[in-house]
């Protein structure tokens, strides 16, 4: 990106979990695509809904330390072959409360099974940051199950880091007007996933400066990334 504006997709998935794409192929993709930070965000999984799903195609915690040791020697990759920043993450997804979390820059297993409280705060202690991620219904899929942490966001809303503004094609107008911390993402799935919302952000390229910037949230813009040159 021109200047010092980063462009950024902080909400995607492999094909360690529910995605079609192996960690390799997303950083090669979003690589050649000129994206300066991605975090890459596989399903964990809370307990209830894995014993009444036990063949569900998500990160446990057994894996874990196996799945961030795959993201680290990528992140390196990334950095090398494109000056692309990889910051390992998760997406703590509990269906039984119906609430989805990206936890950004993650180094330890977090059980989804924990109340929202809970999982922010084990999110904080690791130094990494917490996104309330697909918060509102979407325009493009109707109805959403899991929209908890706005039916709720009044208790939430000083506790995230930020909330999905964007995610994918949908606009969550509600996070604009309550004027909360925001990023936008692609909650990347597929190839064709790579053209949809994404971030902006005014600050260095290293990890700590992207948390801060996503923490201030003072220059952050979205992004509605297309098929054109960069």
């Amino acid at each position: 990106m021109p200047g010092d504006w980063l462009l950024g997709d902080f909400h995607i998935h492999t094909n360690l979990s529910d995605g079609g794409c192996t960690v390799e192929e997303i950083v090669d993709m979003f690589g050649e695509n000129h994206f300066d930070v991605i975090s890459i965000t596989d399903h964990c999984l809370d307990r209830h809904t894995l014993k009444e799903s036990p063949d569900a195609t998500v990160v446990r915690e057994k894996d874990f330390e196996r799945y961030l040791r795959i993201l680290w020697r990528q992140s390196q990759r990334a950095w090398e072959k494109y000056e692309m920043l990889l910051i390992p993450g998760a997406e703590l997804s509990n269906n039984w409360g119906k609430y989805h979390i990206l936890a950004l820059d993650i180094k330890e297993f977090i059980d989804p099974t924990l109340s929202v409280e809970e999982i922010i705060e084990r999110i904080h202690d690791q130094n990494a940051i917490a996104v309330a991620c697909h918060p509102h219904h979407k325009e493009s899929e109707g109805a959403q199950p899991f929209i908890h942490l706005w039916e709720y966001h009044e208790r939430y809303k000083d506790l995230f880091d930020a909330w999905e503004v964007a995610n994918r094609d949908d606009l969550f107008n509600v996070i604009g007007l309550k004027k909360l911390n925001y990023i936008a993402n692609s909650d990347f799935h597929a190839a064709w996933h790579l053209y949809s919302w994404k971030t902006l952000l005014k600050c260095e390229k290293n990890t700590e400066a992207v948390k801060a910037a996503i923490k201030e949230n003072r220059c952050v813009a979205l992004y509605l990334y297309r098929k054109t040159e960069l």
